[in-house]
């Protein structure tokens, strides 16, 4: 579990693929300290676990399934990369419950300047959406954000200076995917609601050639 604030930029600096996955090493230091193997680590918001470590770097695998699911199959050796160590259940929870569960991918459609902010309209999947409201949270590539306003195809949010220098955020240009992770609270009250006849049940997928292609089946 984590809570989506960032505590570092790292950077990719060895990209290993094969059919079984992919392995990426990542250049860290602020939260190299206590992070042992085995730990679980945010990536861009992707729940990974280590699997080795330096004192300057560490590994993690990733799955087929995540590469599909995700923007880390579109990464290369030096992109950079939010990180956040799990989150401890005596510290300060400065963000939202976030479980490193990426549910889709969205694609940055504008951004412009509002004061001493950036806003950025994030377009994204209907089931995404549905658990959108203003004021609410949502984690971009690892990071809580609070919504401004939800419309049928994206979302807004504002990104404060701080936020611009020490995440990818202030990196992303028009066209740039993101991860996204809807609220964990609203998943669950969805969830009740349906099982209570309140909202109609989740649809099906429909397996055609596209979901096999996002799958990686195809």
């Amino acid at each position: 579990m984590f809570s989506g604030i960032i505590e570092e930029m790292g950077a990719v600096s060895i990209l290993n693929k094969s059919l079984a996955g992919t392995r990426l090493t990542i250049m860290a230091s602020a939260i190299m300290g206590d992070l042992a193997i085995g730990a679980s680590v945010s990536v861009n918001g992707t729940c990974l676990t280590v699997t080795a470590r330096t004192d300057q770097d560490f590994s993690v695998d990733v799955s087929p399934e995540t590469l599909q699911i995700t923007t880390l199959g579109s990464l290369a050796s030096g992109s950079p990369v939010n990180l956040e160590r799990a989150m401890k259940l005596n510290d300060r929870i400065g963000g939202h419950m976030v479980s490193g569960h990426v549910d889709g991918i969205g694609a940055l459609r504008s951004r412009y300047q509002d004061g001493n902010a950036v806003v950025l309209e994030i377009e994204a999947p209907k089931d995404i959406l549905r658990l959108c409201v203003a004021k609410g949270s949502i984690t971009v590539d690892g990071i809580s954000l609070t919504i401004n306003d939800a419309t049928e195809k994206s979302f807004l949010v504002s990104i404060i200076p701080h936020t611009a220098k020490v995440t990818t955020l202030g990196l992303k240009q028009v066209g740039d995917q993101v991860n996204l992770e809807s609220d964990l609270i609203g998943k669950y009250v969805e969830r009740l609601l349906q099982e209570r006849g309140i909202l109609p049940p989740k649809p099906a997928p429909v397996i055609d050639k596209d979901y096999l292609k996002r799958r990686g089946l195809l």
